[in-house]
């Protein structure tokens, strides 16, 4: 019985092993002529198990033992089939014949309509359908990821670039590589869920890979495209939009039968050369009107940013009744400063399932989760499952960057770094910063620069504000922070000095505390008037003192906490003693005829009356931001939001506590805020919007420091910000009672610019906005404006009224993000 058992035991696992038992089939391919083809698709026939080559032709793919048909397609090449016998691992070489696409059959009239018109049309007419026919599928993705110099300058801002960016001697090579594997999922109305198997990426053991399999998806049934990625302000329009023929114009090339379908190749370019359109090939089936290919590019023409040019390849595969994409390919290049670059980032997809079956609640608001182990993979795992083989350019990349990844963690290695990094000039204390790194210990110091550091205004006269941070990085991008500052006045021989420390414990919930105590000099208005290095400007040389100040001594405790996803609360309890203050200095660079400094208090330009009385103020702050259906991304280092497509809803509410440690305030404020910004408008740009309210329920005793400020501006030159007014005097409109407040801004987005020819080449982006005000002291008081933007450059004209009654007018420019 024994023995029988034993033989048949040994019998069902010879057979296991047997079937279970995988050989690889590895080679290249070429065409006719012997010149390799990249990216071929190889898929195991009746399966949707495939590879793809890489650059240079080569494959590989894992088969079973016996009998195996292959299937190798590419856009411009005859698809191919090829019976192989596998009993052990073999090399199996091919080529692939050109596609020969004639109009034999296709008769075209002179003066008459290109017949690629018409198979648009159809394409057009079921464009919907084939946008909504999958309700669901899963599949797995491989990305990979390449970057690399192909020139650059010697130096770049004094820096030897060979060695700055380890490159060859010509300053050629690989600035980025990286690849992952993903198990994902869809469901009808963007529903995704993708969980990361595996990520690697060169010289970089201990990250992860930013691949996701959703930023590689690009979906040419929809009407727009690329919307929001940063490669242009505005989006791009499909070749088959409902709206494409007002765009494009099409050229049928030929036709060729597949497998007893007809497929057209036809050309598809421009109406006008500056369009926000695609330039190359489309492929689509006779009768069912299916886009079966791609091969399109978008240019500098077409208001591409950075890239000289983006090639986008689409190859798909029959997976039951439909047809979906086998890979995805964007190809690039460009030329910045002197920096020639190309690359690609390319998708591989398999094993389809068209309407699986998912467990209740699969789709989240997490759409990408990676854990720990993902990066943990090693070189073997990856010979053997990595669709795409690795040129010998990139296993040398690898290697060296893998080694010199180990290298840069010894503690020898960063020592002699910091040595270099660490090193003192007065260049360094000058002007930008002075840092003492020691990265072995994950510890830093940063000194301010002393420019940065000397002030002048009226109250304080000539003045020294100086701080020096400290942080520690700790496990799992955790970190606390220390910042002591000191400042002084020479006029009004002040001195005052405090200590801010944060505590960011838990990245995954965006949670931190700190305390902060000690004493400063600060803005009447709590969101500030100009930084101190404009209003120094002001003074000094206009004989302007546009910012106002008093003094505070403090202690702050304040948390922070994801509450819920999407829901971000804050903690504040602050216990301050207020003191008013007055002008010490009277000095200027030039005395401006017919100007005068005004005095600290905005109420009363010509006299010193203080604003407030000295008092104590205890208060606790509560804050709930929710943002409407947010979406994440989830990964052991921290959690990232996605941005959001519906407004973010913001409730406070701050009150201030009497006869508590000596407390002179007794105030309540409740307010709400409602805000979204880049709401897409299509080919017509992008709008954002604020909407702001409040009241005090309560203001029994509320000093100016404590009223709702504004954000206002009256200086010419000022960082943007879509809450700040443009002509709003900074102090005079706080309010202790109710508000209202609204700001509305719509981009453009070179939607008329680009039809000057003279300007187009520019990029300019138009931009039209209103804000308004309305409270006790202010009703109805709204700023219209107009302007130009080119990346974080802005400039605008606009017009401030007050109720009916034009007050303000002129020139606004602004830079930053």
């Amino acid at each position: 019985m024994n023995k029988t058992f034993l033989l048949f035991l040994g019998l069902l696992l010879s057979s296991f092993f047997t079937k279970a038992q995988q050989y690889q089939i590895n080679g290249k391919i070429t065409d006719k002529a012997g010149e390799e083809i990249p990216f071929v698709s190889v898929f195991i026939k009746e399966t949707t198990k495939g590879v793809s080559a890489n650059v240079n032709g080569i494959y590989k793919i894992q088969v079973d033992k016996g009998k195996v048909v292959l299937i190798f397609k590419a856009i411009g090449y005859k698809t191919l089939e090829q019976e192989v016998e596998v009993n052990e691992n073999i090399t199996f070489n091919t080529s692939l014949a050109a596609e020969n696409y004639t109009l034999n059959s296709v008769v075209i009239k002179a003066n008459a309509e290109d017949p690629a018109y018409r198979i648009v049309r159809n394409a057009i007419k079921n464009r919907k359908n084939y946008l909504e026919e999958i309700f669901s599928y899963s599949n797995d993705v491989y990305i990979k990821g390449m970057q690399k110099l192909v020139g650059a300058p010697k130096k770049f801002f004094g820096r030897d670039i060979q060695k700055t960016l380890n490159l060859d001697t010509n300053r050629n090579g690989i600035l980025y590589l990286s690849e992952s594997q993903s198990k994902f999922a869809f469901m009808k109305r963007n529903k995704i869920h993708e969980e990361m198997v595996s990520s690697k990426i060169s010289g970089r053991n201990n990250s992860f890979s930013f691949n996701k399999a959703s930023d590689m998806q690009i979906n040419f049934y929809e009407n727009l495209l690329l919307e929001n990625t940063g490669l242009s302000a505005r989006s791009f329009v499909s070749p088959i939009a409902d709206n494409a023929l007002f765009y494009y114009k099409y050229k049928l090339l030929g036709t060729i039968e597949e497998n007893g379908m007809v497929i057209n190749k036809i050309e598809v370019f421009p109406r006008r050369k500056n369009d926000p359109v695609f330039r190359g090939i489309i492929y689509i089936a006779d009768e069912t009107w299916r886009l079966m290919g791609t091969d399109l590019n978008l240019t500098k023409d077409a208001g591409i940013n950075l890239l000289d040019t983006l090639n986008i390849s689409q190859q798909y595969i029959k997976v039951e009744n439909t047809y979906m994409p086998s890979n995805m390919k964007f190809q690039f290049n460009g030329n910045v400063f002197g920096f020639k670059f190309e690359g690609y980032f390319i998708s591989v997809y398999s094993n389809y399932a068209i309407n699986p079956t998912f467990p209740k609640n699969y789709f989240t608001a997490e759409i990408l989760k990676i854990n720990k182990a993902v990066n943990k993979k090693d070189s073997l795992y990856w010979a053997n499952n990595r669709p795409i083989p690795l040129t010998e350019e990139e296993k040398k990349d690898y290697i060296k960057k893998d080694s010199i990844a180990l290298r840069m963690q010894s503690k020898p290695y960063l020592d002699s770094i910091e040595k270099v990094n660490n090193n003192f000039t007065l260049g360094k204390i000058l002007v930008t910063s002075y840092s003492i790194n020691n990265r072995y210990h994950k510890e830093y110091y940063t000194f301010d620069p002393i420019i940065r550091s000397v002030l002048y205004n009226t109250v304080e006269g000539l003045a020294l504000k100086y701080g020096v941070t400290f942080r520690k990085n700790l496990e799992d991008r955790k970190f606390f922070s220390i910042r002591p500052e000191i400042r002084y006045g020479f006029a009004n021989k002040t001195f005052t000095a405090n200590l801010t420390n944060t505590y960011y414990y838990d990245p995954l919930k965006r949670a931190s505390i700190g305390l902060s105590f000690g004493s400063g000099i600060f803005d009447l208005n709590n969101y500030g008037s100009m930084p101190l290095y404009s209003n120094s400007l002001n003074s000094l040389l206009y004989e302007k003192n546009f910012s106002k100040f008093y003094e505070k001594e403090f202690v702050n405790i304040y948390t922070s906490r994801e509450l819920a996803n999407g829901l971000q609360g804050n903690l504040y309890l602050s216990y301050n003693r207020n003191k008013t203050l007055t002008n010490h200095s009277s000095y200027k660079f030039r005395d401006v005829k017919d100007i005068e400094f005004t005095s600290n208090n905005p109420f009363t330009p010509d006299r010193e009356d203080p604003l407030f009385p000295n008092y104590n103020a205890l208060s606790i702050s509560a804050n709930l931001t929710y943002t409407i259906g947010q979406k994440y991304i989830s990964r052991p280092d921290g959690k990232i939001y996605m941005e959001a497509k519906y407004p973010r809803i913001s409730l406070s509410y701050r009150t201030g506590i009497k006869n508590i440690l000596g407390s002179d305030v007794d105030y309540d404020l409740i307010s709400a805020e409602l805000y979204q910004e880049r709401i897409s408008l299509g080919l017509w740009g992008y709008t954002s919007f604020v909407l702001g309210a409040g009241k005090f329920l309560n203001n029994k005793t509320v000093y100016y420091p404590d009223f709702k400020h504004f954000r206002g501006n009256i200086a010419l030159i000022f960082p943007p910000n879509l809450r700040k007014f443009s002509y709003l005097d900074f102090y005079l409109y706080s309010t202790d009672r109710q508000y209202f407040e609204g700001h509305l801004e719509h981009n453009f987005s070179g939607f008329f610019i680009n039809k000057i020819p003279l300007l187009r080449k520019l990029k300019l982006e138009e931009f039209v906005g209103v804000n308004y005000l309305t409270q006790p002291l202010k009703t109805n008081y709204t700023e219209f404006y107009f302007g130009l933007s080119r990346l974080i450059f802005r400039a605008s004209y606009g017009f401030a009224y007050d109720e009916k009654k034009k007050i303000s007018q002129g020139f606004r420019f602004s830079y930053g993000f």
